[in-house]
């Protein structure tokens, strides 16, 4: 059990890391060339993981393959697009707060879209979340983005908080259909990097080739790499390994350790500034995401 948390905890770090490593590749490399290399590593690696846990990859049904085509748009594609070109707006601590908001938005359309109940108790951590991601945005004025002054980083970092809300509605509902055939979400997350790298590959070729040209420093490179290999395949594979040891609840609590350590690593790594603004924002979304996350059973059991 120790060991499932110690991974835990290294996953959130190294998925903090990649806010760090993506500000920096993005620096040096066309945000379109660093997302086709980073995808190109990770689905190559996550196929390979495929084929050894099933020992073939599995073939998928119609509703199947559509169902990888919407993940691979909205979580591969967009999402990348959003994150990559938003890093070179903002700083990697202030747009990994500003993304923490994306459990609200993914519950907000569950509750729109799929009919999920919304109480008290989750209507209250909406709103603590949704003002502290406001004052991250404003830089200490919550009402900064109502006005019209908001960076052009934060607007495309919002835009991977919703393309990530988008992909875990659509991946339930893949999910749903590999257990029934006994296959893992692995499956869906490598064919979806499959989809994903594709549109990218597409997309980099038609804009501009060579922005591909692999003329990279040996740093931008490791980037590259720390994005693909641990950020994508060995995040993942950890992350999922957890939630079927320990429960997808107890696992998702350490996703919010993800925007604290990638504010501490963009502060020690590339000197970010960490202002007050971001603290008090990003305190209000975790507390907020972690309202959302506790049942409602132990919170009157705490009051009690």
């Amino acid at each position: 059990m120790f060991t499932t948390y110690l991974k835990l905890v290294i996953t959130a770090v190294i998925w903090g890391g990649t806010w760090v490593a993506a500000r920096y590749a993005v620096q040096e490399v066309a945000p379109l060339g660093v997302a086709v290399w980073r995808f190109f590593f990770a689905a190559a690696s996550l196929l390979l993981l495929v084929v050894w846990r099933y020992g073939r990859l599995p073939g998928l049904y119609r509703k199947e393959l559509l169902l990888v085509i919407g993940l691979g748009a909205s979580g591969i594609f967009l999402y990348n697009l959003f994150f990559l070109y938003g890093m070179q707006h903002i700083t990697a601590g202030r747009g990994a707060l500003v993304v923490a908001i994306t459990p609200v938005i993914t519950l907000l359309a569950a509750a729109w879209l799929l009919r999920e109940g919304m109480n008290v108790q989750k209507a209250i951590g909406s709103v603590l979340a949704f003002f502290g991601c406001l004052t991250v945005i404003g830089q200490g004025n919550p009402f900064t983005p109502f006005v019209g002054r908001v960076g052009p980083g934060e607007l495309l970092i919002l835009g991977c908080a919703l393309m990530w809300s988008i992909y875990t509605l659509i991946g339930r509902l893949g999910t749903q259909s590999l257990a029934q055939r006994k296959l893992g979400a692995l499956v869906m997350t490598a064919y979806a990097s499959c989809a994903g790298f594709l549109m990218l590959l597409a997309t980099a070729l038609f804009d501009n080739p060579a922005q591909l040209a692999p003329h990279y420093s040996p740093a931008s490179w490791g980037a590259i790499l720390f994005l693909g290999l641990l950020g994508t395949t060995l995040g993942f594979t950890w992350f999922s390994a957890a939630v079927q040891k320990i429960g997808a609840q107890r696992a998702s609590i350490f996703i919010n350790l993800v925007p604290v350590a990638a504010v501490l690593q963009g502060a020690l790594l590339l000197g970010e500034r960490i202002d007050l603004s971001a603290l008090i924002g990003g305190a209000l979304v975790i507390a907020g995401v972690l309202l959302l996350q506790r049942p409602a059973r132990q919170l009157k059991e705490a009051a009690a």
